[in-house]
């Protein structure tokens, strides 16, 4: 009877015994430190060694605390920068747990630790952004060619020109880090490094920013046609110079030509018809039937004496009796001297 009590006790004491240990024996891990708190206060020194402790059961508690670095992640603020330009900042930084004992009495948790990160980086990122020019954030160094287009030296001096980097975006996330570091340091914590994640304009001067740079882009694209316009017209014009340098010169060789040939058929008519009487009465018969056929066509009409010398060939239709020797003799007519001219060059 007693044996059958007993079991049920052992497994009893054993069971107690097991929740003792289990309430005084915790481990801590190699990215844990922890706190022990008695009725909510810190008790001894932060134990940051890992493996296997112990404490007071029932009465003191485990705080655990990351050992490794932790991601703060601001968000979005609307700053203006120091050329008035109204911009919206997105920042992040990387801190961790130094005293956990200092983390633990002012701050408790990690929600609070974020919250008090926000309140600090809010108010430096902000006074670190008035002091220098939009450029100055958006450039990550300051070794950069500032060059201009030598096409757009005489147009507005804004369009085209670099303004000039003293620090870039690195030195500023620096500087809003050393102002920031102190203050955090008294919260147990150390900021190890902040930075921006996005730089934008906001919606309200992003419209207007664009409009500005397509009127730029605009500016410079009228001064390129207006420069391509001129060239164009220069080029035209001497075009149409040199062409007509060309025609000209073409003109006179071609009446140095023609009156060269004119000289020369002159020559050679002179030659042929200044032979012999016979001939220059040939000559000035064919030239007397040219005239007729140019001036007297079926609308004309000429009015002339009966002793004009232009119509002696046209005075008379009968024939002339035929000489052996001498010029053609028109004084009877064009059918007269027609007739002579087989005796002429029966002579002949």
């Amino acid at each position: 009877m007693k044996s059958s009590f007993a079991i049920p006790g052992i497994i009893a004491v054993i069971i107690a015994a097991s929740l003792l240990v289990l309430s005084c024996a915790y481990t801590v891990g190699e990215q844990e430190q922890v706190i022990i708190t008695q009725f909510g206060k810190p008790v001894g020194e932060p134990v940051l060694n890992a493996g296997l402790h112990f404490k007071l059961p029932f009465i003191q508690q485990v705080n655990r605390f990351e050992k490794r670095v932790l991601e703060w992640d601001g968000p979005p603020a609307g700053m203006t920068t120091k050329d008035k330009a109204t911009i919206e900042v997105d920042t992040f930084g990387r801190w961790r747990i130094t005293d956990p004992l200092l983390y633990f009495q002012r701050l408790t948790d990690e929600r609070r630790a974020l919250s008090r990160l926000d309140d600090i980086l809010a108010s430096e990122t902000p006074n670190v952004i008035a002091r220098h020019e939009l450029i100055e954030l958006i450039r990550t160094t300051k070794d950069r060619v500032v060059a201009r287009d030598e096409s757009l030296t005489e147009a507005d001096s804004r369009i085209g020109v670099l303004t000039p980097i003293t620090q870039g975006r690195t030195k500023l996330e620096a500087e809003i880090l050393k102002n920031a570091a102190p203050k955090v340091k008294g919260l147990g914590i150390e900021l190890l490094d902040v930075r921006f994640k996005r730089i934008n304009y906001t919606k309200n001067v992003s419209a207007n920013i664009h409009d500005r740079m397509i009127s730029e882009r605009k500016q410079i694209a009228a001064r390129f046609l207006s420069e391509g316009a001129g060239e164009a017209a220069k080029k035209l014009g001497e075009r149409e110079r040199d062409l007509k340098e060309i025609e000209s010169q073409a003109y006179k060789k071609v009446q140095e030509v023609e009156g060269a040939a004119d000289a020369k058929a002159t020559e050679i008519y002179a030659k042929a018809y200044n032979q012999t009487p016979e001939a220059i009465g040939l000559f000035e018969f064919l030239r007397s039937m040219d005239a007729y056929k140019k001036v007297l066509t079926s609308d004309t009409t000429l009015i002339l004496t009966t002793d004009s010398e232009f119509l002696q060939y046209l005075k008379s239709s009968e024939p002339a009796p035929r000489k052996t020797t001498g010029p053609l003799d028109f004084s009877k007519g064009i059918q007269g001297a027609v007739n002579q001219l087989p005796s002429l060059l029966e002579v002949k």
